[in-house]
């Protein structure tokens, strides 16, 4: 075993960390929640990624996620990331999708490969129920998270099913639209119970159908991101 990861060795065994290297975990969306699971999940030791996002750095983006900077301002987040994480374990079996996840695209990536684990850090509606439901359909795992925008409590960031989920607009809507698929329960999802500051959400028309632009903090969408990958080592290490 290399040495970088004689900690996570030393904790969860030689068994749990082989099945960890013979795994391979889909994220997308990789901004505020999504950047930080993933890297928490290159340390594991997984050997396998996929990131997906189509966006590039912001200036707003600062405050919270994980590849902004001022030196990265206006380069694809993708990138930025692939750099961060193969300089954490040059080994890692990578793979990069510059692009925005749409109905279409979801089919097309889900029948590239077989994911052990996906991620959903997708902020807009469409293209997150499109990715949730085939992934339930098709009967892969996949952990989800709703809004942490609003927020500044990390005592109220917990585990549920979408069904019990509560003072969240986002799990509120995904709940809707899985309904309408026939789907009520059996997805897991990182939730915050939290009633979201009224006073930080801006309703807005802009880009790519998102309704609103939502105040955040530093530290909740980390935490966020953590909790997501938490539950995906677990669940592969798990003998």
């Amino acid at each position: 075993m290399e040495e970088w990861l004689s900690r996570t060795e030393q904790l969860l065994g030689e068994e749990a960390l082989l099945k960890l290297r013979q795994s391979h975990v889909l994220i997308v969306g990789i901004g505020g929640v999504g950047a930080y699971a993933a890297e928490m999940i290159c340390r594991s030791g997984i050997h396998s990624m996929t990131i997906v996002d189509g966006d590039n750095v912001n200036l707003s983006n600062i405050n919270r996620q994980l590849i902004a900077t001022h030196s990265t301002i206006g380069k694809p987040k993708t990138e930025i990331l692939a750099h961060r994480l193969l300089d954490i374990n040059p080994r890692i079996d990578l793979h990069i999708k510059q692009l925005y996840m749409d109905e279409n695209q979801v089919g097309i990536l889900l029948d590239e490969t077989k994911y052990d684990f996906v991620i959903d850090a997708i902020d807009t509606l469409s293209p997150k129920i499109a990715l949730l439901t085939e992934c339930l359909k098709r009967k892969i795992k996949i952990i989800s998270s709703m809004g942490a925008g609003g927020r500044i409590d990390p005592t109220r960031i917990a585990y549920a099913d979408i069904s019990e989920t509560f003072h969240c607009s986002l799990a509120k809507a995904v709940r809707k639209r899985l309904k309408d698929a026939g789907i009520k329960k059996g997805l897991k999802v990182v939730f915050s119970s939290e009633q979201p500051d009224r006073n930080a959400i801006i309703r807005t028309d802009e880009e790519r159908n998102k309704k609103s632009t939502v105040g955040t903090v530093s530290y909740l969408p980390a935490i966020f991101g953590c909790y997501l990958a938490a539950y995906v080592i677990r669940k592969l290490s798990q003998k």
